[in-house]
Formats: C-alpha cells, structure tokens, sequence
C-alpha cells in the first residue's frame, strides 16, 4: 500500500483535478458525476469497478438515476495517496467517454 500523501504531494496531484474537492470533515476527495441516462451511469460504474478491482482499490459511491456521487480515501493508510489520485483521474478519463 502507498503511503498516505505529504500536504505538498496533496496540493500537486489535485492541480490536474479542478472537478474533485477535498472533503472538510476527513482526508478525502470527492466528485459527483452526472450522464445524460442511468444506463450511462451504470456503464461507468461498470468500467471503473473493472479497474478498481484490478488495483485492489474502491471506491466509496452511489448512484441515483443519472448521478454518481463518488469518495475516495486510502482506508489502510486513513487517508489520501497516490492511489486516489490515479482512480480519480482514471474515473474523469472513463467519465468523459461516457459523457461524449
């Protein structure tokens, strides 16, 4: 497991993630992704579950209708690492080829 990110690390690996917020009441980040139907949605969650099964790491989400409301944290490490950084950038990737 990676270790959990120095703030500078942090503050450098979110500038390429201007639609993730950091969360206020714990180390993490969030995002909300919105497709034009549920079968959409579901399919990004289809293809992100792919990929987070293959990096041992998932993420914390819902879905109502056309909505995916995503969080994402390195539970062992109590916080965030490189890993977040790479499935939410991998989750905008997948997003935008859904979204198009």
């Amino acid at each position: 497991m990676p270790p959990r990110l120095t703030d500078e690390e942090r503050r450098l690996g979110l500038d390429d993630l201007p639609l993730w917020r950091v969360l206020d009441e714990r180390e993490a980040i969030a995002r909300s992704f919105r497709f034009a139907s549920f079968n959409q949605a579901f399919g990004f969650m289809a293809r992100v579950a792919l990929l987070a099964e293959k990096l041992d790491h998932h993420p914390e989400w819902t879905n109502v209708y056309d909505r995916v409301d995503v969080v994402l944290t390195t539970h062992d490490a109590g916080g965030l690492t490189s890993l977040d950084l790479r499935l939410a950038r991998a989750m905008d990737r997948i997003a935008g080829q859904h979204q198009g």
